[in-house]
């Protein structure tokens, strides 16, 4: 009896002692403990940067499919570059791009 006579008031008090207990089981025992909640936000700021980076490609695809849709120049432009078309008495000369991105060093 004299050791629990040693610890002050406060901390015998049977709310501090439920207060403490409900915080170590929503920090560590709990489904959605503090951990698993640190990897949500993380995963959630990850997903959110992902969207904005799809959301900024479908801006540029719909802006490229709008200018096929209504400039000539466009269309010309991708039939050459995607598909190698070429007009009349003119020549065309395809050639590979480089395997290795790395200039040799001699």
């Amino acid at each position: 009896m004299k050791a629990i006579r040693r610890i002050p008031p406060f901390l015998r008090n049977k709310f501090f002692i439920a207060g403490v207990g409900f915080l170590v089981w929503l920090l560590f025992f709990d489904r959605n403990d503090f951990f698993i909640q640190r990897e949500r936000r993380a995963e959630l700021r990850a997903l959110q940067a992902s969207k904005k980076h799809y959301q900024q490609q479908i801006d540029q695809e719909r802006k490229f499919a709008d200018n096929l849709r209504n400039d000539p120049a466009t269309i010309e432009r991708f039939a050459r570059e995607r598909y190698g078309m070429k007009r009349e008495n003119e020549d065309l000369f395809l050639v590979p791009g480089a395997k290795n991105s790395e200039p040799s060093a001699q």
